[in-house]
């Protein structure tokens, strides 16, 4: 135990002392440390590896979002199947893809951001449980680590939000679309010009409000069928009380989609909120059946209320099928890498 607790605060002092060492690489006053290598390693690896499948997976991810928040008074995305076959139709190989540079460009930053967080926010919690039980040697428990992921995923998700606020703008946006975004710089800086600072936050509220549910069913359901599986022993997946890499990525697939089926409601506000204020946008959500006004939201909450009133309790989960077909695929790909 007293080992575990020197391990920490070394990561811990070496977390913090990362900065200097990189000012003293660059003046030649000494090579930095293992660790701030492996770090830098682990990131680059995440990066290229979370690009590869954001990647793989984007055709998928830009049609959800154009279910989201198409016009339901011109519908042309009906289905997954459809939808893509009218992308590749209107767009071509590259519609497929639109939105996805800025997607993986998210990657790293939020990576770094997550892992610094998760580290502090480990330690604050840490302390705190240390002292409300009493016992200070005390250490993290599954749940408390749970705790800290959904803080670290909250903090990263808000320090790049902008980035993905224009993200969503740029996966919308067609050749058609009165108003073109060139890129990511030119997304961000048009609308930080023509709607405020406040306009790249659009939405940041039902995002950390998702994170609870999807974090939290995901962990439940993911150890109660790793529990289940064990315990009770079907198909012979479990013959030595471990289950395969295969059985536990299906777990996790599982709990994925659960996670996400129950928190999808708020990402299909979320993606609303952020087209609205976006100047004669062509696919952005409208009014009520008689008008073809732009819609406003004043809020989350008028922002359900208007979605279900308008179209039905159904449209809150527009585009959940090709978001599970994602999730399932993605975790496929994981499982490939890791059995190579």
């Amino acid at each position: 135990m007293a080992s575990e607790e020197r391990s920490e605060n070394t990561v811990s002092s070496t977390i913090v002392n990362l900065a200097e060492e990189a000012q003293d690489f660059r003046e030649g006053v000494k090579a930095p440390s293992p660790a701030f290598l492996s770090i830098c390693k682990s990131l680059v690896a995440g990066g290229v590896a979370g690009g590869v499948s954001r990647t793989a997976v984007a055709p998928l991810e830009r049609l959800k979002i154009l279910l989201q928040v198409q016009n339901p008074h011109s519908i042309k995305y009906s289905g997954t199947v459809q939808g893509l076959k009218y992308i590749w139709r209107t767009e071509g190989f590259t519609g497929l893809f639109k939105g996805n540079g800025t997607n993986c460009a998210r990657i790293v930053p939020n990576s770094a951001v997550k892992f610094f967080s998760y580290e502090e926010a480990s330690k604050g919690i840490l302390w705190l449980y240390r002292r409300q039980t009493g016992n200070e040697d005390a250490k993290l428990t599954p749940v408390l680590r749970l705790g800290a992921g959904a803080c670290a995923g909250i903090i990263a998700m808000s320090a790049t939000y902008p980035m993905d606020m224009v993200r969503g703008r740029l996966t919308v946006q067609t050749d058609k679309s009165p108003t073109q975004y060139r890129g990511i710089f030119h997304a961000l800086k048009t609308v930080f010009v023509e709607e405020g600072p406040r306009a790249l936050y659009k939405g940041w509220l039902p995002s950390v409000i998702g994170v609870i549910p999807y974090v939290g069913l995901n962990f439940a359901v993911y150890e109660s069928l790793k529990d289940w599986l064990i315990r009770s022993k079907p198909f012979g997946l479990n013959e030595d009380s471990e289950l395969s890499v295969t059985t536990k990525l299906a777990c996790g697939a599982a709990a994925g989609t659960v996670g996400q089926t129950v928190a999808y409601p708020l990402d299909v506000i979320r993606r609303r909120m952020q087209m609205v204020g976006w100047k004669d946008a062509a696919s952005v959500v409208t009014g009520d059946g008689k008008s073809k006004a732009p819609l406003e939201y004043t809020g989350m909450i008028d922002a359900f209320r208007k979605t279900v009133r308008n179209e039905g309790f159904g449209a809150l989960y527009k585009g959940l099928i090709p978001n599970s077909v994602k999730v399932s695929f993605t975790y496929f790909m994981i499982g490939t890498w890791d059995l190579i």
